[in-house]
């Protein structure tokens, strides 16, 4: 089965441990995610299946936009409720105002410095392994983008929150920074996806759902082929082309300005390749699906 299925992860599993169940349930072994989230998080999770594993290097850039909550008090050693208190519960009476003030400034672009209980190679190693046997790693601050951080309510030393995000970045890092910047330690205590790119939680499918229906009638729920990655040009080609294009050779396709990728379907669902222009009108394939 090829196609992109959008799964409402719930809490409690890794990404892997969601990939591996829906392998079983829908009888496709070529599967692969888009974006991990963490084992306590839950939401959005899209998920490439069977030939569409080859688009994976097209959607590497998705904003993510999340909800959640962060525990203001003492800081943890994974930034993150699942982790080790690394200091006593401090007691400072929070505003809110004052909350939103101390966020303000993860605004736009910045330097984040990833968690060291993260997937983050170092050294050939993750940088969770090193943690995990009391090693410190040795990471490098990332710059990433954030475009979206609105602290909506505060209570009992919990904030609610809304952010989106670049690639890259990590909600945990910036609920730590926050108990940094206002001297009293925090930790993310809960976090939801609802967003990454243009795949949105209204749309994605609960794991148990997905398990108890059939490959066939999941595959009605997929986004139409022709939407996914909205930012390239769609082409029907003819015959002649497609078997030039199954080849690797290049052919001649409609004008699309400037565009430099389209998408070539063989009909109106059959996705075939991804083309480059190289000159004027002709194209050369760089990833075939059928």
């Amino acid at each position: 089965m090829n196609g992109l299925l959008i799964v409402d992860k719930p809490g409690g599993m890794t990404s892997h441990d969601v990939v591996s169940r829906v392998r079983r349930a829908m009888g496709e072994s070529s599967i692969g995610h888009l974006g991990t989230l963490d084992p306590m998080a839950t939401g959005v999770l899209p998920l490439l299946l069977g030939k569409y594993t080859r688009l994976a290097q097209y959607f590497g850039s998705l904003e993510k936009t999340y909800t959640g909550t962060i525990r203001f008090g003492f800081a943890t050693d994974t930034y993150d409720a699942e982790g080790k208190p690394t200091g006593e519960v401090v007691q400072i009476p929070l505003m809110l105002e004052q909350v939103r003030a101390a966020a303000a400034k993860f605004y736009g672009e910045i330097e984040q410095m990833p968690p060291a209980f993260s997937a983050k190679k170092t050294g050939g190693k993750r940088a969770y392994q090193l943690a995990r046997a009391g090693e410190t790693p040795l990471l490098k601050p990332a710059r990433i983008h954030i475009r979206k951080f609105e602290i909506t309510s505060l209570a009992d030393n919990t904030a609610s929150f809304l952010m989106t995000v670049s690639a890259g970045g990590y909600v945990r890092s910036v609920a730590h920074e926050l108990g940094i910047e206002l001297g009293c330690g925090a930790h993310l205590a809960s976090l939801r996806r609802v967003a990454a790119g243009p795949f949105a939680l209204e749309n994605a499918i609960p794991l148990a759902e997905i398990e108890a229906n059939t490959a066939e009638m999941l595959s009605q729920k997929m986004p139409h082929p022709r939407t996914l990655l909205a930012e390239l040009p769609c082409v029907t080609a003819d015959k002649f082309s497609m078997g030039r294009l199954r080849n690797g050779a290049a052919v001649n396709l409609p004008e699309f300005g400037s565009a430099p990728l389209v998408k070539v379907f063989e009909d109106q669902q059959t996705l075939v390749a991804i083309a480059k222009r190289i000159a004027g009108t002709l194209f050369q394939p760089v990833v075939v699906m059928a």
